[in-house]
């Protein structure tokens, strides 16, 4: 058997290589019995290298195109034009056409053939590469095969190709093409079958796509399809498209584009039995994969052949469970303010500390609300808490339950944590217990949770090996103590219920909608807002010494704080960064994930915010910014007990309205403190872990310490105790988290792996408005600053931030801006949170804002009433 040309049947599930991702399916499919797939041969990656190895010329032009940049787009145009030229023009190895003629005379030289470009890098799991390379139909006559087939190994230099390897990190030296000959079935008719659906993702709903003649017309979108749901064998939604057009191929080879006779053009395409029979196929070869499949059929003489298949690589994976029940899942990401992926140290680290009931997919956190929503009692506060937070996931969950067959009601539910955020595990009713408005509560609870993690310092200091593993387990336990803790967990729902309180309140009794906006602004012991003020204070530490700004400006390596003491003004900038760091430095962004690089460990992230603090501020811009927002809150406050007490039982409404403002004022603060707790608590965990990995990289067990952010804390003991790693778990896992990167994680999802999408429900609003969720009060108008990576933000005074998402570690950058909007978040999020104290007016949850508002547009932002206007 020769290596140059292999038969479908000769193909091995290892030879991904030699005949690329289509040919290895190819292969794989031809042997599924009962499957018809029509004869051929996969042309391998050894005939093109064969073809190309000696040609000074491609190597030269190919590492031209490697030092490109995406950007570069007239240069690879033309690289890739020059690329594909040479290919042409290469003769086709000997043996290569040897071996061609040998298999065609085999299956028929007189057949018609489709000639198909088949890459290493293409139909992958991971990666579809779908349409990048080309394919040509009804091919006949061995001259004309060979000819095409230099024309498949060209298309390897397509710019569409090129770009898309760019962009999804496939080196160009490393992709070889396979081309695959195969006998050209001419079909009545073809298309597409998902076993997943690919508008929802649900994995029970089958969907086909049918239309006359080729599947090229349907592929090229020159005509429309029918379409065709099936779900458990029952077909459940057909839609039949008007079809004018279809592509047949040509007895002399060749297609031609006919017109349909229009008595033809709305007749359905498949009968209800053909439907039928396609999605048990279907079926089959999904089992067979063991992966939801994006099959390409055809139908000639009422015989089903399958030419293609590949995996959807499009889909969120399920939460996996052990059960055929079905199961509803919530996003904590969403709640979270987290929404990329995290490794697998990260998710056991965050899985250890919380007793909600979770499930990971996608690198992601799910919680497990099934069991709330199956009792009428559990279910409306369960949707009404994180409906509160999030109205997307409210109105998501409220289409699951008017389903009503989905999730089986059981009139009794035994009391299961809450799903809400790890510090926020307490019903509204729970907190009703009344709290007096008593700000040393708060001042114990922190000295409580600082005497805590000194301690942990101290003690972790003594340990290794497993007495480390089991040192951390112990300490977590104090950390559920505290963040659980029913005073502390009480003293901030009092705070949210006041909130809660003063706006419902205010807008019956005065007319005035979110005043509690005005009123939280410039609290008391907000850790995270505090945080933002305290680097405008190292800024104004810098300010007086332009040799220190200089030699910020131009700092790319990690230990800059050492060479600082060279300036005037070195020393005291070095202590007040070291200052800054000694207290926030365990935070970053995305710091719910352990593995995250935390300020300390690469404090160059600071630098860009204090620059630009420097260049944006007025000395002592945090003192006036905190007196500005608590003398805003005091006025507020005065003029509402003032209006308060001309109303009827007026004296007692302005008692009850001071009540629950003092309650704010004194409570709403602690609300970030929980956080910064546990992240504390983290950055000392994943300290003593890394010195311990050391050890395990010296012994040459680890290649690199950061390895052991792919294994869980279970794992990582279990190296540490028997000094053995199996390193493909590790590759396995960099490869899975470069795919998770790529997905964008659900609101909620099901055991289906259906996506359930919440809507907004609003009226009277001005044309071409962006909705979202109105957290901060205020309207603003200004620049809109699109930023998806903190570290490369380049604010001025009076930009808005557009984002995804913002945790805490964003906070440095709310100084300088006017307003808020993100993709992700709730009423009390930090992102919100922090917007408040600040003044700023904010509106969240706003669906693909980065993708709908452009970077420099002007905006308007009515966060009273939750829109965006572009202007």
């Amino acid at each position: 058997m020769s290596s140059l040309v292999l038969g479908f049947q000769e193909v091995e599930n290892t030879q991904l290589l030699l005949v690329g991702g289509k040919g290895l399916n190819l292969g794989r499919l031809s042997k599924i019995e009962g499957i018809q797939v029509p004869e051929g041969f996969c042309v391998t990656t050894v005939g093109y290298q064969k073809a190309i190895e000696q040609n000074e010329t491609y190597y030269a032009l190919l590492d031209r195109l490697t030092i490109l940049k995406v950007e570069d787009r007239d240069q690879i145009s033309e690289i890739s034009r020059k690329i594909r030229q040479v290919i042409m023009e290469v003769e086709i190895p000997s043996d290569v056409m040897k071996s061609v003629t040998h298999y065609l005379s085999q299956l028929g030289e007189e057949h018609a053939y489709a000639v198909r470009s088949s890459a290493t890098a293409e139909d992958l799991p991971h990666a579809s590469f779908a349409g990048q390379q080309d394919t040509f139909l009804n091919i006949i006559g061995v001259d004309a095969i060979l000819q095409h087939i230099s024309k498949c190994w060209a298309s390897l230099f397509t710019d569409r190709a090129v770009i898309y390897r760019k962009q999804n990190g496939f080196d160009h030296n490393q992709v070889y093409l396979s081309v695959i000959v195969q006998k050209m079935v001419l079909p009545q008719a073809s298309g597409i079958l998902f076993t997943a659906d690919p508008m929802t993702s649900n994995r029970k709903l089958l969907s086909i796509d049918a239309s006359f003649g080729l599947g090229e017309a349907l592929v090229s979108g020159l005509v429309s399809a029918d379409c065709y749901k099936v779900q458990e064998e029952e077909i459940i939604d057909k839609r039949i498209a008007t079809k004018k057009l279809a592509i047949y191929g040509l007895k002399e080879g060749g297609t031609e584009t006919r017109q349909i006779d229009i008595d033809q053009q709305k007749i359905q395409t498949l009968t209800e039995q053909q439907i039928s029979q396609l999605a048990r196929i279907g079926r089959e070869i999904e089992a067979y994969f063991g992966y939801p499949q994006d099959i390409e059929w055809c139908l000639a003489n009422d015989t089903f052949y399958i030419v293609q298949s590949r995996p959807i690589t499009t889909l969120f994976p399920i939460p996996e469970v052990n059960d055929q029940e079905n199961h509803v899942y919530v996003s904590v990401g969403h709640q979270q303010m987290m929404t990329d992926p995290m490794k697998p140290l990260g998710l056991s680290f965050y899985l250890l500390t919380t007793p909600a009931p979770m499930r990971t997919a996608g690198g992601r956190l799910f919680v497990d609300v099934t069991t709330h929503l199956a009792s009428p009692v559990s279910r409306e506060m369960i949707i009404n808490t994180l409906g509160k937070s999030d109205p997307l996931i409210k109105d998501a969950l409220m289409t699951i339950v008017a389903r009503e067959d989905f999730i089986k009601s059981s009139p009794d539910v035994k009391k299961v944590p809450s799903p809400n955020k790890s510090n926020e595990g307490i019903s509204s009713a729970d907190s009703q217990a009344q709290i007096d408005s008593d700000p040393t509560i708060v001042t114990d609870l922190i000295k409580k949770s600082q005497a805590s993690i000194e301690e942990l310092q101290r003690h972790i200091q003594t340990k290794s090996g497993s007495d480390l593993f089991d040192f951390i387990l112990e300490d977590l336990q104090q950390l559920k103590k505290f963040l659980f803790d029913p005073q502390s967990l009480g003293v901030i729902m009092a705070a949210m219920d006041a909130s809660s309180w003063i706006n419902e309140k205010m807008n019956e009794w005065l007319g005035e909608k979110n005043v509690a906006d005005t009123l939280s602004q410039s609290v008391q012991g907000n850790i995270t807002s505090e945080m933002g003020l305290a680097l405008l204070d190292v800024a104004d530490v810098i300010r007086p010494y332009p040799k220190v700004i200089h030699y910020l400006q131009h700092v790319k390596d990690e230990n800059f704080l050492d060479e600082l003491v060279k300036f005037d003004g070195g020393q005291e900038t070095q202590d007040a960064i070291q200052a800054y760091l000694n207290k926030y430095g365990m935070r970053c962004s995305g710091e719910i994930d352990i593995t995250k690089t935390r300020w300390s460990e690469k404090p160059t992230t600071l630098v860009p915010m204090i620059l630009s603090n420097i260049k944006t501020f007025e000395p002592n811009a945090s003192d006036r910014k905190f007196e500005q927002g608590q003398q805003e809150a005091l006025e507020k406050e005065q003029v509402l007990l003032e209006r308060l007490k001309r109303l009827p039982d007026g004296e007692q409404k302005a008692n009850e309205t001071k009540r629950m403002i003092d309650l704010i004022r004194n409570f709403s603060g602690y609300r970030e403190y929980p956080k910064y707790s546990m992240v504390n608590r983290y950055f000392v965990y994943k300290q003593s872990l890394l010195k311990e990995t050391e050890q395990l990289v010296q012994a040459g067990v680890i290649h690199e310490k950061e390895d052991i952010y792919y294994l869980t804390f279970e794992e990582l003991h279990e190296v540490v105790s028997t000094n053995k790693l199996d390193y493909q778990i590790i590759s396995k896992r960099k490869d899975e988290y470069k795919l998770y990167k790529k997905l964008t994680p659900p609101r909620v999802i099901t055991s289906d792996g259906e996506i359930i999408t919440g809507e907004y429900k609003r009226e009277n609003l001005p044309a071409g408005a962006i909705v979202g969720l109105a957290v901060s009060s205020g309207v603003i108008e200004g620049r809109a600053r699109v930023i998806l990576n903190m570290e490369e933000a380049d604010l001025e005074d009076g930009d808005i931030l557009v984002t995804s998402f913002t945790d805490p570690s964003w906070t440095t950058l709310f100084v300088s801006i006017k307003g808020l909007i993100t993709e992700v978040g709730g009423l009390m999020t930090h992102g919100a949170v922090i917007a408040r104290e600040y003044g700023l007016p904010a509106v969240v949850g706003v669906e693909n804002a980065t993708k709908l508002i452009k970077d420099g547009q002007r905006i308007r932002v009515h966060g009273t009433e939750g829109y965006i206007e572009i202007l």
